[in-house]
């Protein structure tokens, strides 16, 4: 094809090809972060780790209910005026608490396993007796 251009600029119509190595495959480590930040488990399960994200979705599960439950105690403790609110505040609080670490820490794990997504599954960690040795084999 030709081009009037092709003479001020002669790569305008190459086009650029990357090496396979460099190539990103699967999701982006702050992609994994964000997904995982919304919705514990969910950046998980896109860097192929569902049993972790499973977890992570059971125990945002149990915060959500516990919380909801010391919620509702505490609601009955101040009906009928108990001494025992504040405590029961608190143990509200600290659900709150576990229920938004978990966010925080499913986005932090989701990122590092985005970012190890590529790394050797052969990689082992071995006690000898001088110390702890690694071993990666390597393939030909």
């Amino acid at each position: 094809m030709w081009s009037p251009w092709r003479f001020f600029f002669p790569s305008f119509h190459t086009t650029l090809t990357l090496p396979a190595d460099t190539v990103h495959h699967g999701v982006r480590p702050m992609g994994a972060f964000l997904r995982s930040f919304v919705l514990p488990g969910w950046g998980q399960v896109a860097t192929d780790r569902p049993v972790t994200g499973a977890t992570f979705v059971a125990w945002e599960g149990v915060t959500i209910m516990m919380t909801l439950k010391a919620q509702q105690e505490a609601n009955y403790f101040k009906a009928i005026h108990s001494a025992n609110l504040r405590h029961k505040r608190q143990e509200v609080q600290d659900w709150l608490v576990l229920w938004v670490f978990n966010h925080f820490f499913s986005g932090a794990e989701a990122y590092v396993s985005a970012h190890l997504h590529d790394f050797p599954p052969d990689l082992k960690v071995r006690a000898f007796p001088g110390g702890i040795g690694i071993s990666i084999p390597f393939h030909e």
